[in-house]
């Protein structure tokens, strides 16, 4: 899945009428931005760690890569500052940007009387597609380094 199909998705969602669209379809919007974001990290982390599709990979240690990301610990990696500060500024901004949509994907989702805009939905994707192409501008070292603090527990003690 590609997180730029995704986008498109949205995009749509928020255009499907003449006029303002209807809150599930703002909501919808709202929730597949994030998913383009947490899509993106899926694909990072498993072309990082396993292999590009132009690479001489295992497609099911692909796949596996790709599925194992997981919400929750995704974000609270990205929540945990102290690691988080020592990547380059690109990979901070991701990080806040991921936690940030994924706070607003959890409204959207869940709470029935929240309300939301076209426009900050707009903008939401902007900051989403603006945060992922600042993401692929870091050394492939910084981010192989990221997928695996975002992917891989810490062994138990």
């Amino acid at each position: 899945m590609k997180p730029t199909d995704l986008l498109q998705v949205a995009d749509a969602l928020l255009n499907v009428s003449a006029g303002r669209p209807s809150q599930a379809a703002v909501r919808r919007a709202a929730s597949t931005v994030y998913y383009a974001l947490f899509h993106f990290v899926a694909r990072e982390c498993a072309d990082l760690l396993i292999g590009g599709s132009s690479a001489a990979r295992s497609k099911p240690a692909w796949v596996q890569t790709y599925r194992a990301l997981e919400h929750g610990y995704c974000r609270a990696q990205c929540e945990n500052a102290g690691v988080i500060k020592k990547f380059p500024k690109a990979i901070e901004d991701f990080a806040s940007v991921f936690v940030e949509l994924q706070r607003r994907r959890h409204i959207a989702d869940y709470d029935p009387a929240a309300k939301f805009s076209k426009p900050a939905i707009i903008r939401d994707a902007d900051f989403a597609e603006k945060a992922m192409k600042e993401f692929r501008s870091v050394p492939k070292a910084d981010r192989r380094a990221f997928c695996a603090w975002v992917l891989l527990r810490p062994p138990r003690r």
